[in-house]
């Protein structure tokens, strides 16, 4: 329970630095020179923005010299020195961010909006952005996802349809193993146990040595939504709070799915497996890089199965034995529940893209003017990949696309460390502003889905096993806006709410509490009182309720 409170102090402080930033950059901006445009931006450490070949081709085509305040591709680093630069009163023309670095909040859009910090981009992108109006028609997802609670857009999200990041809980497992046991995958529950046993117990890798791991997770990944699903709907998982990770939909009623009977119930089955030995202690507690390290144990294979987005991100391609192969994916389980799949949205919902009061009207049509020219086919790849015949190329006879349903429209061409000219190329992840299905499906991809160039078929081929299964229950929380005074009561208690939820949810399977106790469990419920878990679900319930569906 320590914990949980130590989070809440941490989020306070956050939003008490965030508070001051906005309040200390209501100043009247100082603006750069006419014909430079300011931009704060992260930045790998092999890249120098500023002199990036993407960079030039924008500066010469819209005659603009763009200078770069940059920050790293690490969330925490990046939040400090975002908030430190809107804090100073010196901040830029604009900020131009990626999702999973720090990008704006919903809630602070709003507040920067207020305060004139950040000035709407309706009447911009109408009269001079036909590529991101296109975009917004095509895919009206992506318009929801870019208006705020008023309509206004005061900042531009990132639509990124990536396919396999929506299903993320896939269980892989060693069919190797499986055909060293006899056994075929399994399809409910029950049969996942009786693998389970077998990996356990008949030394499916055969060294003699009982070393096996019947099933392994990490902090990266959690094992809880694949197993729960066959039970109660299980969204994610996300100790942190920063996502409604337990959060779902019945018809159009937001519920807490702790707060159901199913939720023991999947939580006692996954503690019987625990209690089995057959699922690793470490699971809740380990990082990835922990799971790694025996994924990719050099004496023997010991991992059986694990719930995870890529089996690359614990055993990597290449290796000797090649035994990253011997992994496949397993379809979501049947139980009393049915088979969902657990899926999120791949886009997240803020801004990654601003422009501040301090562009001049020709700056901010200038900035609106690149960001669209990155909108269109041409701009994303240069923008994305880098140079045409260097980094990327137009596909030739013969080349497969990712979705064969789709024409291929390029191809990624492999790195060549020497050549100088393949380096500093591009803007990398920054300018993935709309890469629809159409655009992911038509990359050319390798088919020996093994092989390292044949990695994003292999997901895509995983995933429509999942997607065959996608929940009526999901909540899309992503195009629900929390606003006001609500949205501040929020931050507290959904950082509550959620960590509580993970932490129990960990502890019963582990045994630290005990899921057939009734006593344990009121206490669970109780908690989840104490957080105001009925009030987390009247504030979505609202919004959702005013979100139009």
């Amino acid at each position: 329970m320590q914990r949980i409170v130590l989070r809440t102090t941490a989020a306070a402080a956050a939003l008490a630095v965030a508070g001051g930033a906005l309040a200390a950059c209501s100043s009247e901006p100082e603006t750069s020179p006419e014909g430079v445009i300011t931009i704060f931006a992260p930045q790998w450490p092999e890249q120098d923005l500023n002199d990036s070949a993407f960079t030039k081709i924008l500066e010469d085509k819209f005659d603009v010299d763009l200078q770069f305040e940059t920050t790293v591709y690490d969330a925490a680093a990046a939040a400090e020195k975002r908030q430190i630069s809107l804090a100073s009163g010196d901040y830029p023309d604009a900020y131009m961010l990626v999702p999973w670095n720090d990008q704006f909040s919903r809630e602070e859009l709003l507040k920067l909006g207020d305060q004139g910090v950040i000035v709407p981009l309706d009447d911009l992108i109408a009269e001079h952005a036909p590529n991101i109006t296109a975009a917004f028609d095509k895919v009206p997802e992506y318009a929801q996802l870019a208006a705020g609670s008023d309509g206004t857009i005061w900042g531009l999200p990132q639509w990124n349809d990536c396919f396999h990041c929506s299903y993320t809980s896939k269980l892989w497992i060693n069919t190797a193993w499986l055909d060293a046991v006899g056994m075929d995958q399994p399809t409910t529950p029950e049969e996942l146990r009786e693998v389970l046993r077998a990996f356990k117990t008949q030394d499916p890798n055969g060294n003699g040595e009982a070393d096996e791991i019947p099933l392994s997770g990490s902090t990266g990944y959690s094992i809880l939504p694949y197993l729960m699903d066959p039970f109660i709907y299980m969204p994610t998982s996300d100790p942190t709070g920063a996502q409604p990770a337990s959060l779902a939909l019945d018809g159009d009623q937001v519920t807490l799915q702790a707060r159901q009977d199913g939720w023991r119930e999947g939580l006692a089955y996954v503690r019987s497996l625990w209690e089995e030995g057959l699922i690793d202690d470490a699971s809740f507690t380990q990082n990835p890089d922990a799971l790694r390290t025996k994924g990719e144990n050099p004496d023997a294979t010991i991992i059986g199965a694990s719930v995870i987005q890529n089996p690359a991100n614990f055993i990597s391609i290449g290796l000797e034995d090649e035994r990253n192969a011997d992994y496949d994916p397993v379809a979501p389980l049947t139980g009393p529940n049915g088979s969902p799949a657990s899926w999120v949205s791949g886009s997240i919902p803020g801004a990654t893209f601003v422009i501040t009061n301090k562009a001049s009207e020709a700056k901010q049509t200038q900035l609106i003017e690149i960001l669209d020219y990155i909108y269109t086919y041409e701009g994303h790849l240069l923008g994305e990949f880098g140079t045409e015949g260097v980094n990327w190329a137009a596909p030739e006879e013969g080349d497969v696309p990712l979705d064969e349903s789709v024409d291929p429209l390029f191809k990624i061409l492999p790195g060549d460390p020497d050549n100088e000219e393949g380096q500093n190329t591009s803007w990398g992840a920054m300018t993935q502003y709309f890469s629809d299905a159409e655009f992911r499906g038509g990359q050319v991809v390798g088919t020996d889905i093994y092989s390292l160039d044949g990695v994003e078929r292999r997901l895509f081929e995983a995933t429509e096993l999942y997607a065959a299964n996608k929940p009526a229950e999901a909540f899309p929380y992503w195009n629900v806006w929390v606003t006001g005074d609500a949205a501040d009561e929020l931050a507290t208690i959904q950082t509550n709410v959620e960590s509580a939820v993970a932490q129990a949810s960990a502890e019963f399977v582990s045994g630290a509490r005990d899921i057939s106790d009734d006593a344990a469990w009121d206490a669970f419920q109780a908690e989840l009182d104490t957080y105001g878990a009925d009030r987390y679900v009247e504030i979505y319930q609202a919004a959702w309720d005013d979100t139009d569906h």
